[in-house]
Formats: structure tokens, C-alpha cells, sequence
């Protein structure tokens, strides 16, 4: 310790410098010191500014990618949704369509039906009459031919066979028939 006794004394022993290299060594420290400061710390420092503001501009760039990435999204899902109303809209518009369609076909096939239906009606009509007509030809030709074998004359005469036949067949006409009557 020292005399004092407020400072512990420590022997270096050969690492304790001699005064001259001691000063020079502060010398040495002060101009080392200057160098840094007056051109080695400016220059980091403008290192760091110009790093600073590319990651602040790289910063702000990513904030402005990111809010056009928000706004394209915002367009996107806006487009979207008229996307879907068109569909939707679409859609019912197929199906008024598709029903109008269906209705549609329904009445010209009612119509069609009805058409043919009106044809086979006029067509059996006219084969009805038709057979009609045979058949009392046929009728009344074995009817004059049976009357007159009944009767024991001869009814070639078509005046007085015609007559013979409608005067038959109204009476038959008239009658009940016995088919109905057996039926009920």
C-alpha cells in the first residue's frame, strides 16, 4: 500500500513503462483518437445514414406494397362478389327461362295433341260415314235381295230397293235395341 494508504501500490514490475514511452504512447492515443474521430467515425456514420434510409425506404416500400396489396384485394373480393350476383342473377334468369321453356313446350304440345286428336276425331268421322255408307249399301242390297226372295218379286229396280232399304233401316232406327235393353 502506499504511505497513505488510500491506494493499493501494485508492482508491475517490467511492464511498468517508463515515462518518455508513456507519453509517447498517449501521444500516440490522441492521434489515433482524432484520426477515428475526424475521419473514420464520419464515415461509418455516413454508413450508417445511408443503410438507415434504404431500410427506412425499403420500410416504407414494403408499407406501400403492402396497402396496394390490401387495395388489389378490396378490388378482388369487389370483383368477387358482382362475379357471384351475375351467377346468382344468372341462374335465375336460366331458370325463368327454363320454365318459360317447359310452359312453352307444354302448350304447343297441348296444342299439338289437341290437333291430332281434332285429325283422328275428323278421320274416324269420315271412316265412320264411310263404313256407314258400305254398310248400308251392303245392307240394303242383301235386304232387297232377302225381300225379294220373301216376297217372291223382283226388286231390281233401284227406285223401289232405295226406298225399301231407308224404310228398313228407319224402322230399325226406331226400335230399342235389344243389346241395350239386355245390358241394363
Amino acid at each position: 500500500m502506499t504511505p497513505n494508504g488510500l491506494v493499493p501500490h501494485i508492482d508491475l514490475g517490467p511492464l511498468l513503462p517508463e515515462l518518455p514511452e508513456f507519453l509517447a504512447g498517449l501521444l500516440l492515443l490522441g492521434l489515433m483518437w482524432i484520426i477515428v474521430a475526424k475521419a473514420v467515425a464520419p464515415r461509418f456514420e455516413q454508413l450508417y445514414e445511408k443503410r438507415s434510409s434504404e431500410i427506412e425506404g425499403g420500410i416504407q416500400h414494403a408499407e406501400q406494397v403492402q396497402a396496394e396489396a390490401a387495395k388489389a384485394r378490396e378490388q378482388y373480393q369487389a370483383q368477387l362478389s358482382e362475379v357471384r350476383e351475375s351467377a346468382a342473377k344468372a341462374r335465375e334468369d336460366a331458370k325463368t327461362r327454363s320454365a318459360e321453356i317447359l310452359r312453352d313446350a307444354k302448350n304447343e304440345a297441348a296444342q299439338e295433341q289437341a290437333r291430332m286428336i281434332a285429325e283422328a276425331r275428323a278421320q274416324i268421322a269420315s271412316e265412320r260415314e264411310f263404313a256407314a255408307g258400305q254398310l248400308t249399301t251392303q245392307v240394303g242390297g242383301l235386304a232387297t235381295t232377302l225381300a225379294g226372295r220373301i216376297v217372291g218379286e223382283s226388286l231390281d229396280d233401284d227406285e223401289r230397293a232405295k226406298r225399301t232399304v231407308e224404310r228398313f233401316l228407319k224402322e230399325l232406327e226406331n226400335q230399342p235395341a235389344r243389346n241395350q235393353t239386355i245390358g241394363k
